[in-house]
């Protein structure tokens, strides 16, 4: 890829590559919300692959074609036919993104409503910031389901546990406004501004050495799963990969010479 051409990586997921280190990765079934179904599974689970075998992406931003929903979770349609289990991956799990492995951060640029699986690819992503108009929910159990894509777990943890239960319980939404006050929403702008707070944030992300980012952004991921030491450990494995790296010799040397620091990624 090159410029800010856009992919299309089928008829449901497109790529755009904005600038030089940040791509954007686009849920494109507006008319239907951008509801999950196969392609939109299939096309996520390839835009995650396409963006982590390319060494100049360092930031990627999800988002949803249209001015009203981010993704409103599993295409009904597909469910009522049958096929809930072709809106999974065997790599990426729910609509190929939810289990995927990702070692570069991703930015949740919400739009709309994002419900149900809507909420849970968000919540799957390291950052969200959201329109002033988006809203959230995991009302499963109002259809006699459960969030079993990540949602359960992932917002009990995101935000204070007596909140999660309640939003999981009830199924009630959540404002935008509401979700930045209690920490599920780094940034809330108006909608026209969304796209250019993604950029921004994604554009910050990406100036910084590649490789540290990666390093701490594991890390951070795992705090939930392990012991303070386990996660000591895995921090000095962390500098002594980091420490061999051209990178590590560098941004001391930028900032002695009062410089931007040129990083490699090496």
């Amino acid at each position: 890829m090159n410029g800010e051409c856009i992919v299309h990586l089928n008829d449901a997921v497109t790529l755009q590559l904005l600038g030089a280190h940040v791509a954007r990765v686009t849920l494109n079934r507006p008319q239907v919300h951008n509801a999950v179904n196969a392609a939109l599974a299939n096309g996520l689970e390839l835009a995650v692959q396409l963006t982590e075998d390319d060494p100049h992406i360092r930031c990627i931003i999800l988002t949803g074609a249209g001015q009203l929903a981010f993704c409103a979770g599993a295409d009904l349609n597909a469910l009522a036919d049958g096929q809930a289990a072709t809106l999974l991956t065997a790599r990426g799990g729910f609509a190929g993104f939810v289990q995927q492995p990702r070692r570069k951060p991703w930015i949740a640029a919400v739009n709309g409503v994002a419900l149900a699986g809507g909420t849970e690819i968000a919540l799957a992503c390291d950052l969200i910031v959201a329109a002033e108009h988006a809203s959230f929910g995991l009302p499963e159990v109002q259809r006699g389901l459960i969030a079993a894509a990540g949602g359960l777990y992932r917002l009990t943890r995101a935000i204070p546990r007596v909140l999660a239960i309640e939003l999981i319980l009830t199924g009630q939404r959540l404002s935008a406004a509401r979700a930045q006050q209690i920490g599920l929403v780094n940034r809330t702008v108006v909608a026209t501004e969304l796209q250019q707070c993604a950029r921004e944030l994604a554009t910050h992300i990406s100036g910084n050495a590649p490789l540290a980012v990666r390093e701490s952004l594991t890390i951070a991921r795992a705090a939930f799963d392990h012991d303070e030491q386990a996660l000591q450990q895995m921090g000095e494995q962390a500098m002594k990969r980091l420490r061999a790296s051209n990178d590590f010799k560098e941004g001391p040397r930028a900032f002695l010479e009062k410089r931007p620091p040129h990083w490699s990624g090496s």
